[in-house]
């Protein structure tokens, strides 16, 4: 089992602020910040974790608003490179998000340079949400200014801050209801030279198509006339929960026909009894028995079986191809049914399903026993 991430945000992460803040605060009180942010510390979540530290820095920073950001901003280290892999380490910075958002709402431009500041050194898509919904018309004015800056942090905050279901963030519902607003910014950055920046418009596609699938595929459809490579796999990457649930006119726009001449045979699960904790092998013949040539977008579906005894699919990716007409492959994968964070499994029969361009095709089952 993977280790929790709190454990990896623990006391040393308000030290380590404590530490920093001193350096140029010379009437910070380190020891008082600390008893503050470490009471009933270990008892918290991540998140919590980091909301705990703000209410703490909120106690033990000056009273007035703007000179506590001016302590806050004059103890950062430096931003970060272009890469995006620094692990927790940016995860410092959660707490100074968390207060920007709970303290600084009445404080517009000061909590403006706080965040273009931190989002260099972690990510404001957290704080930025509450000015977004308090004050729309200004603060997405501010984001449309930053789809223009020259860091790609920054650029990335115009479009993961406006994520209509955000990971970890209450959603903003104005922007479920209508998108639009949205999609201006997108517009701004969907050609962007950083991938990082990318992805987060293909994220951002990826929300809005949840509750406006049309959308997304009217979109989509107009950014692939003299789409760029990049931009395509933007696209591709923007529709994959779509094409996840099978939502045909997705798959149309990315030019995959409904499969009636494309079948799945052959399926062999090796072994067909497993124990939980091992790994099987799924393999099916595809074959096209058309007299065309056909694309194919291959997945297969397993029905795993949850706590309650229900059964709840799950998608794997399989393989993109053409076929020649009456050509047959064997496709296959290797599925580990160890226990995860994200997924346990429990014993019972485990369906499995083909989808061949969307469409849903019965391959068998396997059964899974108990240790």
């Amino acid at each position: 089992m993977a280790e929790p991430l709190k454990n990896q945000f623990g006391p040393a992460v308000p030290r380590r602020i404590a530490e920093m803040i001193a350096q140029v605060d010379a009437d910070f009180d380190s020891k008082a910040f600390l008893d503050s942010a470490l009471r009933g510390y270990e008892a918290l979540e991540l998140m919590p974790r980091g909301r705990h530290i703000a209410a703490a820095l909120r106690q033990h920073l000056p009273d007035d608003y703007e000179a506590a950001i001016e302590v806050l901003l004059a103890s950062l280290g430096p931003v970060r490179d272009a890469d995006e892999s620094h692990g927790m380490a940016p995860f410092l910075y959660l707490p100074h998000v968390y207060f920007v958002a709970e303290n600084g709402l009445d404080h517009f431009e000061a909590s403006m340079r706080a965040q273009y500041e931190l989002t260099q050194r972690f990510t404001a898509e957290f704080s930025i949400r509450p000015f977004i919904e308090r004050d729309a018309p200004r603060t997405l004015a501010r984001l449309r200014e930053w789809a223009s800056d020259a860091s790609p942090h920054v650029r990335r905050l115009v479009s993961e801050g406006t994520r209509p279901r955000l990971p970890w963030a209450p959603r903003l519902r104005e922007f479920q209801h209508n998108p639009e607003p949205v999609l201006e910014l997108l517009e701004l950055l969907k050609d962007d030279p950083s991938l990082y920046v990318r992805r987060s418009v293909a994220n951002n596609l990826n929300d809005i198509g949840k509750d406006h699938p049309d959308l997304l595929n009217d979109t989509a459809r107009r950014w692939l006339v003299g789409a760029s490579p990049e931009r395509r796999w933007l696209i591709n990457h923007a529709l994959r929960s779509a094409i996840k649930r099978g939502e045909v006119d997705a798959l149309d726009v990315l030019g995959y026909a409904p499969g009636e001449d494309l079948t799945a045979e052959k399926l062999s699960v090796t072994p067909a009894v497993v124990r939980i904790g091992d790994q099987i092998e799924i393999a099916f013949d595809l074959v096209n028995r058309s007299t065309r040539a056909q694309r194919a977008l291959v997945d297969i579906q397993v029905h795993f079986i949850k706590a309650n005894g229900r059964a709840s699919p799950k998608v794997f990716k399989i393989k993109q191809v053409e076929l020649a007409p009456s050509e047959r492959l064997r496709l296959s994968k290797q599925l580990s049914l160890r226990p995860m964070t994200t997924r346990k499994h429990y014993p019972g029969q485990h369906r499995i399903d083909a989808l061949i361009n969307g469409e849903n095709q019965p391959l068998g089952s396997f059964l899974l026993k108990p240790n």
